[in-house]
């Protein structure tokens, strides 16, 4: 290994995931095998059963969907720490990738952070009814996406106001807000159901969003908006009733939030942040952005498949700069990792 080389180690989001993510890991390690047991103890499910075997309907369902990719990523770290001697000079996560870095960096013990994004996954599904929110992906809208957003949402406005009483009853304000900025030209939206397809169709007809272009999601909530509000405050309520060997521990190495960008080693602000987080966009352009100013060229993605690497590309072509990400969710990704940090 290059002594001089940072290396960071990313993890991914919801949306990542797949049945039979970590099962070649865990027929081959006992520190994989471990880290599905403390998961699944604390979450009172077998994780094990659902990765492996699915099936997809469970494994997509956002409650079991967040445990289980935090425990994937966790289990893939910890054989790259243990096999290899792997370690970091930064960590960083998408968006339930940030517990996930959490548990990397030694901030929080993976029982815990199981327990509590299992607790997140069920909050936001519940924050809205089904069917009254969603998400789309727009490309191309960096210079005009809080435009969109605003026409969008007073436009959704202003029809609810004209409907007649036999039309679509909503229980969710009509709004639409960007909820991750994943590189540039690539940005999620999401809020009420009517809203996110306002801003739909305006890219489509209105010349002010011209170039743009987008891709409605299939998702189960408007994550990373302001209709969380429900789930922020019970992530709020579940971390201030936190035991004392709950709460975040000084890290190993620094982290970078998902709601500032700015990377930091207090352990004070952690559980403050992931509150934030959930209501709020995901800034992971702008994270990785920084990452890169600050020398950082080399990273490992710990989980299933290669968003962040794919991402990681199109963030660092604009700005002139190397950007290497290597896969690390099954043995042809440790292999990889090994020629790589030996």
């Amino acid at each position: 290994m290059n002594a001089n080389q940072h290396f960071m180690a990313l993890f991914p989001g919801q949306g990542a995931q797949h049945v039979g993510m970590g099962r070649e890991l865990c027929e081959n390690f006992t520190e994989a095998r471990e880290a599905f047991e403390e998961a699944s103890d604390a979450v009172h499910r077998d994780l094990k059963k659902l990765c492996f075997e699915g099936p997809d309907s469970d494994l997509v369902l956002t409650e079991n969907t967040q445990p289980c990719l935090l425990t994937t990523s966790v289990a893939a770290f910890r054989v790259a720490a243990k096999q290899l001697g792997f370690a970091p000079s930064v960590v960083a996560g998408h968006s339930l990738g940030e517990y996930s870095a959490l548990v990397a960096a030694g901030a929080l013990p993976l029982s815990t952070a199981a327990r509590w994004v299992h607790e997140r996954g069920a909050a936001m599904q519940k924050a809205v009814p089904a069917g009254q929110g969603s998400m789309a992906a727009v490309m191309g809208g960096d210079e005009w996406i809080d435009a969109l957003c605003a026409k969008a949402t007073e436009s959704a406005r202003l029809k609810r106001a004209g409907a007649t009483d036999h039309e679509v009853a909503y229980s969710v304000e009509p709004i639409v807000q960007p909820a991750n900025f994943n590189a540039p030209g690539q940005i999620v939206i999401a809020g009420s159901v009517d809203a996110v397809a306002e801003a739909v169709a305006l890219i489509k007809t209105d010349p002010e969003f011209g170039g743009g272009k987008a891709i409605p999601l299939n998702v189960s909530a408007p994550f990373h908006c302001r209709l969380m509000a429900p789930a922020r405050d019970r992530m709020a309520t579940l971390f201030a009733d936190a035991r004392p060997q709950e709460r975040p521990k000084q890290l190993a190495c620094p982290y970078v939030p998902n709601r500032t960008a700015v990377m930091t080693r207090e352990p004070g602000v952690v559980l403050e942040l992931l509150v934030e987080q959930v209501d709020h966009p995901v800034l992971w352009k702008q994270s990785f952005a920084g990452l890169l100013e600050k020398g950082f060229e080399t990273g490992i993605e710990f989980g299933p498949g290669k968003v962040l690497a794919g991402l990681a590309k199109r963030i660092a072509q604009p700005l002139g700069k190397p950007a290497s990400i290597s896969g690390m969710g099954d043995l042809a990704g440790l292999k990889a990792l090994e020629a790589l940090w030996k």
